[in-house]
């Protein structure tokens, strides 16, 4: 099985980096860390339970 390297781009809409001292999840796979660090708008009218909806509305959509 050969490796592929990828590349995420996205559209930079935060207005600053979440601090360094900000609560992360870090997992492991393989010889992969992902360090997810969350940050909240506090103008968003969409709570999570819509958000993950929509998400999944969405990925249905597009099968």
């Amino acid at each position: 099985m050969s490796e592929e390297t990828r590349t995420m781009q996205t559209a930079d809409t935060t207005p600053a980096r979440a601090p360094e001292d900000a609560p992360a999840l870090v997992k492991k796979i393989g010889r992969t860390t992902y360090v997810v660090r969350v940050h909240f708008s506090k103008t968003s009218t969409e709570t999570m339970s819509d958000k993950i909806r929509r998400m999944l509305k969405n990925e249905i959509q597009q099968m």
